[in-house]
C-alpha cells in the first residue's frame, strides 16, 4: 500500500476542500495510507530560517520526502492559489538543491463554488509544479463545483457519481505512481 500526503490549501476549520480531502481518504482508504499535512503553523517562507528550519517546516517536509505521492487539495482565491499553498510548494522545494518536488507523482484537484471550480488555480499548480520538475499526474482532472447538498451534515459527498468519480482519479494516481513513482 502506497504512502499519499494530502496537503490542502485552507486553513479554514469547514473548509469545503478540507472535507474534499477527508473523503478522498475514504474512498481511496483501500488503495493508500493518507497523511494530511498539516499547514496551521508553517511559517511563511523566510530564507533566514533555512540553517535552522521552525518545526512546523520540518515536520511537514518529512511527510512529503516520505510520500511515495501526493494529492494537492486547493480552493481559488482570486483566479490563483491560496498562499498557505504556495508557501508549502516553496518550503519543500527549499533550501537550496534539497527540491522534494523533483520527480514526485503529484495529483491536485479542489472544490469552489463557482462553476469552473478550480481550473485556474490548479493551472497556476501545474505551472509551478513542472518547473519543479514534480511527475504531474493530470489525469482525470478534478475540478469540482460546491452545489447545494453536495455534502451532508457529516461533510460526506452525497452524490455516487462524484465518490465514483472520485474513486477514478485515485485509481489514476495509483497507476501514475506505478511508472513515475
Amino acid at each position: 500500500m502506497r504512502n499519499i500526503a494530502i496537503v490542502v490549501g485552507s486553513l479554514r476549520k469547514d473548509s469545503i476542500n478540507k472535507k474534499l480531502a477527508q473523503n478522498i481518504m475514504a474512498i481511496g482508504s483501500d488503495i493508500f495510507r493518507f497523511t494530511l499535512a498539516d499547514l496551521a503553523d508553517v511559517p511563511m517562507l523566510n530564507q533566514d530560517l533555512e540553517d535552522d528550519l521552525p518545526k512546523p517546516v520540518v515536520d511537514f517536509k518529512k511527510i512529503i520526502a516520505g510520500a511515495d505521492g501526493v494529492i494537492l487539495v486547493t480552493p481559488e482565491y482570486n483566479r490563483s492559489v491560496p498562499a498557505v499553498m504556495k508557501n508549502a510548494i516553496d518550503w519543500a522545494s527549499r533550501p537550496y538543491g534539497q527540491n522534494l518536488w523533483q520527480g514526485k507523482p503529484v495529483a491536485m484537484c479542489g472544490i469552489a463554488p463557482g462553476p469552473v471550480g478550480t481550473a485556474t488555480a490548479q493551472a497556476h499548480l501545474r505551472s509551478v509544479l513542472a518547473m519543479l520538475g514534480a511527475a504531474l499526474c493530470c489525469q482525470p482532472e478534478v475540478y469540482l463545483q460546491d452545489t447545494q447538498g453536495m455534502f451532508d451534515e457529516q461533510g460526506v459527498i452525497t452524490a455516487e457519481r462524484v465518490r465514483n468519480f472520485l474513486r477514478r482519479f485515485l485509481e489514476g494516481l495509483d497507476l501514475w505512481i506505478a511508472k513515475f513513482g
